[in-house]
Order: structure tokens, then sequence, then C-alpha cells
């Protein structure tokens, strides 16, 4: 594995800047898949480009939008002839730091996420086969060129990123206050961790309107049923609805739930429960989630 850093807070259609580098906290590339301009290009080109669904009416793109952080504005995934999907598309910005993917972890590499949407039949029901065939280009370089690109999207630069580099102001005392509740009292940082404010793991909050197994069905553990991954706030209050049904609106809703504690069931996660804010610590807590937004 190499390790390379990218530079962040870049706009989406801006060429990256990376540098190779020695030390495992910059992002990590896959030596059988180096990070070069050049499929990183390509991989642009095919996220774009219809011809890899079935019917030539769906690209990447299409769930993935930049105008709204690589996610799109409705609650479950539209695929081929209208179908719904059962979940939301997540953002991709900086899924290159991800050590699993999709809400159910079920992909434990770009390399393998990137060409599952080709194959599932509610999305693009196609073949990776067929798709790189269209394209005139081989599966492999497909799949290695869509990871690339992927690796290339990034969140960063934010008011909150340049708050803890020491410009401290830059955020308005609600704001700090919002922050002091998020890694304190609120316990959001128990989840939402680290420079890209995930965990990487999986959680059940009772979050969610539909039937859904989350991890279990990857897994098949009783323990794992509703537990889905805990998404980067990236760029979260511009990118309704919420949640991995997309069944939340508003970021008010969505504090308003943890707040009362999630929704109980056998599986719960301990660190879930109720945190008695006041109306002002929730407006705190939400003005915090607006500082997380990328500097474009």
């Amino acid at each position: 594995m190499r390790y390379m850093l990218v530079v962040l807070g870049l706009a989406a259609h801006a060429q990256p800047v990376v540098i190779p580098l020695g030390l495992d906290a910059y992002m990590p590339v896959p030596e059988s898949n180096p990070l070069t301009a050049e499929k990183i290009a390509l991989g642009k080109k095919i996220f774009f480009d219809k011809r890899v669904s079935a019917d030539g009416t769906i690209a990447c793109a299409t769930c993935h939008q930049p105008a709204y952080g690589f996610t799109d504005n409705v609650p479950r995934a539209v695929g081929i002839r209208g179908q719904v999907g059962p979940r939301r598309s997540p953002r991709i910005t900086n899924r290159g730091y991800g050590r699993s993917f999709f809400w159910d972890g079920r992909a434990a590499t770009l390399e393998d996420q990137v060409t599952q949407p080709i194959s599932n039949p509610l999305e693009m029901d196609s073949t990776p086969a067929d798709a790189a065939r269209r394209l005139g280009i081989s599966q492999a370089l497909l799949r290695d060129a869509l990871a690339s690109y992927v690796r290339s999207l990034t969140s960063g630069n934010s008011r909150y990123d340049r708050y803890l580099a020491g410009d401290s102001g830059v955020l308005r005392a609600e704001e700090k206050l919002g922050l002091k509740l998020f890694t304190g009292k609120a316990g959001c940082s128990s989840c939402h961790v680290g420079p890209n404010l995930t965990d990487e793991k999986f959680h059940n909050t009772g979050a969610g309107k539909l039937p859904d197994e989350g991890r279990a069905a990857v897994t098949g553990r009783v323990a794992d049923r509703g537990a889905f991954k805990t998404p980067s706030l990236r760029d979260v209050a511009h990118t309704p609805p919420f949640l991995h049904d997309g069944s939340m609106t508003t970021l008010d809703e969505v504090i308003r739930f943890y707040d009362e504690g999630g929704r109980p069931n056998a599986q719960l996660d301990p660190e879930i429960r109720k945190l008695h804010l006041s109306d002002a610590e929730k407006a705190a807590l939400k003005a915090f989630l607006f500082t997380l937004e990328a500097d474009k």
C-alpha cells in the first residue's frame, strides 16, 4: 500500500494535485492502482457517461452530483427505468480515506465498490464487462479509472479546519459552543471522529423508517441488525435529506431525533442516549454543522 497527499478544497472540475509521500496519515492508494492524472481524467469521463448503464439513461453522476456534494437531493437512489432503491445515495467526497464502502460495508476497497452499482439491477442493470465494452476500454481500466477519480473527490479547508489550524476568529461564538457540544455533552464525536468525521464503523441508532437489516445483511450477525456505517459530516448541512434511507429532511429533525435518544430497539448502540439539549444548544449544534462545508 502506498500513501499519497491529495490537496483538499479543490473545485469539482479542477485537476487535483497529487504528491507521493511515505506517511501513513495520508490517503491510502493500492500499489495495483497507482493514482495518476491520466486515470483520474478518464475516470471523470466515465463517471458522467450514461453508457455504463444498460439502456444509456443512468451515469454514476446521476446519483452523485457535484452540486449536492456528490450525492443527490432525493430520499433514495433512483436507478434505471425509474426504480427506487432501498437507501440514500451516500456522499462520496473523501471516500479515498475510507476503510469500507456502502452503508452496509459490503465492499472493502474502492476498486470493489465502484463497479457494484453497474451490476445492481435497481441501479444500472448491466455488468462491468458490458459497460467496458460499450466504452471501448478494458474492464480493469474501467474499475481502476473510476476508483482513481473517486479518490480525487475531496472536501476540506472548511471554517472548522481553519479553526483547528489556529484561526480562532473564523468561528462565531454560537459555532464554538456547537463544537464544544459536538465533542462533549452531545457526544457526536464518539462516532463522527477524526479528520473525515467518521469512525468508519457501523452503529444502530434506530434511525430510518424502512425495514432494513443493514450491516447484518453482510455479516449474518444478529448484533448487526439495523447498523449502518457512520457517514462523514463533511458538507452535511447542504445535502439533505439525511440518514441511510433519506427519511429526515432537516438538520433540526436529525438533532431532535438524537437528542431524544434515537429509537429504542434490541440492537441499539450503547452510545445512543437522551441528551437533554436546550433549544439554544440544539441551535448551536446546528450552526456548527454548517462550518463543515468545504471552501469553494
